[in-house]
C-alpha cells in the first residue's frame, strides 16, 4: 500500500519529469531549429519551430489569447489540484494521469507567461496530405493524460454504479 508521502512522490516525480522533458525539449527546439526544419522519417515526421499563441489545435482568440488561456490554464490547475487530493489510496492510475495533464498545463504556461510569441511547438507531424498541428512534449502528456483521466472516471463511474442500490428497483418489504 502506498503512503500519502508515497502517493505524493509519485505525482510530483511524473509532474517534474513532464515539465522539465518540455522546457529542454523547447530550448532545444530553439536552439537548432531556427533556421529550417530537421526531417526524420521522410515526409511523415519533422521537427519544425512554430511559435503558437492560440490554443491545442490552432484555437486562437484575438489578441487576448495570451491572457485567455493563461487564465484558463491556472483554473485548470485548481479544478486539477482539487481532483489530486480527492485521489484515495490505490489510484495510482489516476494520480499519473492528473500529473501528466498538470505537467503539461505547467509546460506550456511557462512559455505563455515567459514569451509574447505563444507556446514553443515542433514536433511535426503529416500522414499523406494530412497535416496533424505541430505540438509538443507537453500536449503529448496533457493529451495522454486527460485520455487516461478519461478511461480511469469512466471506470469509477461503472464501479460506482455497480455498488450503489438502483433507484429504479422497487424496495422489498419485510
Amino acid at each position: 500500500m502506498a503512503t500519502s508521502d508515497g502517493r505524493r512522490a509519485l505525482f510530483w516525480g511524473v509532474l517534474a519529469a513532464v515539465v522539465a522533458t518540455d522546457v529542454v525539449t523547447k530550448l532545444m527546439a530553439v536552439a537548432w531549429l531556427r533556421r529550417a526544419p530537421v526531417p526524420l522519417l521522410g515526409d511523415w515526421l519533422s521537427f519544425r519551430l512554430v511559435y503558437n499563441p492560440g490554443a491545442a489545435f490552432g484555437i486562437h482568440v484575438g489578441g487576448y489569447s495570451r491572457i485567455v488561456f493563461t487564465v484558463l490554464a491556472l483554473v485548470a490547475l485548481v479544478v486539477l489540484g482539487a481532483m489530486v487530493r480527492q485521489t484515495r489510496r490505490g489510484q495510482s492510475l489516476r494520480l499519473v494521469a492528473l500529473a501528466l495533464v498538470c505537467g503539461g498545463a505547467v509546460g506550456n504556461l511557462i512559455d505563455r507567461l515567459r514569451s509574447s510569441r505563444g507556446v514553443v511547438d515542433f514536433i511535426d507531424v503529416w500522414i499523406g496530405s494530412f497535416h496533424w498541428p505541430t505540438f509538443n512534449v507537453a500536449d503529448m502528456a496533457v493529451s495522454c493524460g486527460a485520455a487516461t483521466l478519461a478511461l480511469v472516471l469512466w471506470q469509477e463511474g461503472k464501479e460506482g454504479e455497480q455498488a450503489a442500490p438502483h433507484a429504479d428497483a422497487p424496495e422489498l418489504s419485510p
